[in-house]
């Protein structure tokens, strides 16, 4: 099948071409930075963004939600959402 985008560069703005599991862990970092987060399980989650320098609380994120968030870290501590892809 060809890929009608495949000389396009990509940019944040663009769809994700692939998707990598979320393992929250309250000190390693990504290990790379997403476009955006998936929520499977709804619940709330705590995370540091590429630039920022303190953590945050994001509650009640419904399950189904994509999180246009280029997050650093996700922590385990204080995040009870599930099943959460990086979309790259």
């Amino acid at each position: 099948m060809s890929d009608q985008f495949q000389n396009h560069a990509d940019q944040v703005s663009a769809p994700a071409t692939r998707a990598v599991a979320v393992v929250p862990h309250d000190s390693n970092a990504l290990s790379d930075i997403p476009k955006a987060l998936f929520v499977g399980t709804g619940g709330n989650i705590t995370m540091r963004g590429v630039n920022g320098t303190a953590d945050s609380l994001w509650k009640n994120v419904p399950a189904g939600t994509v999180l246009p968030f280029r997050a650093r870290y996700v922590r385990a501590t204080g995040t009870t959402a599930a099943d959460m892809l990086a979309l790259y």
